[in-house]
């Protein structure tokens, strides 16, 4: 949720940010601007990993869920920004996920086929939405968990959100206004 969001108001960015973790190598095969989306994707996942603020969310989450840890602390970000989404944009985040659902369906032919499986589920679900509260969270952290095979227990960690909860949230908002400010400057780069 984060990456389109941070894909500000280009579609063809927001494609490539959305399809991103399934294209390996160069993306050479999609439209220009799309493929700038695919690299800003990669430049924001590098910068969130090596973030301070992000590691220190993916410490508390280490001991119990190992490598798991940052894509865990990747859906609790994007809870949070769901959350607070009037705290980031006028539009309703009811509208933005409606519009991105609509985006991917206008390019379907584009889409890798990862994308294309996820994309009926994404908006029957309306997984956008849901990430704003902690049940849609639960249930994305249980089917993250049995993508797995359930050895990454994944599931059980809304437990650690909801225990960690004004830590994580008050972390996510310092981080999030870095983001911001790193993502405008790549963009201008791309």
């Amino acid at each position: 949720m984060a990456h389109i969001y941070l894909s500000g108001d280009s579609d063809p960015l927001k494609i490539g940010n959305f399809i991103a973790d399934g294209i390996h190598g160069k993306p050479d095969q999609f439209p220009v601007e799309v493929q700038k989306g695919i690299i800003l994707h990669r430049a924001i996942d590098t910068y969130t990993d090596a973030h301070p603020i992000f590691r220190q969310g993916t410490k508390r989450l280490h001991p119990a869920y190992h490598h798991y840890a940052g894509v865990i602390m990747d859906i609790f970000y994007d809870h949070f920004l769901a959350k607070n989404w009037t705290r980031y944009s006028d539009v309703p985040l009811a509208d933005f996920a409606q519009s991105f659902y609509s985006l991917l369906q206008d390019n379907y032919d584009i889409l890798p086929e990862r994308s294309k499986g996820m994309l009926p589920y994404m908006v029957e679900h309306n997984w956008l939405v849901t990430y704003a509260s902690i049940e849609g969270i639960a249930h994305t952290m249980q089917q993250m968990d049995s993508r797995t095979k359930n050895k990454s227990g994944m599931k059980n960690s809304v437990n650690e959100l909801l225990k960690f909860y004004d830590e994580f949230e008050s972390e996510f908002f310092k981080f999030f206004e870095e983001i911001k400010a790193y993502v405008t400057q790549k963009t201008a780069t791309l």
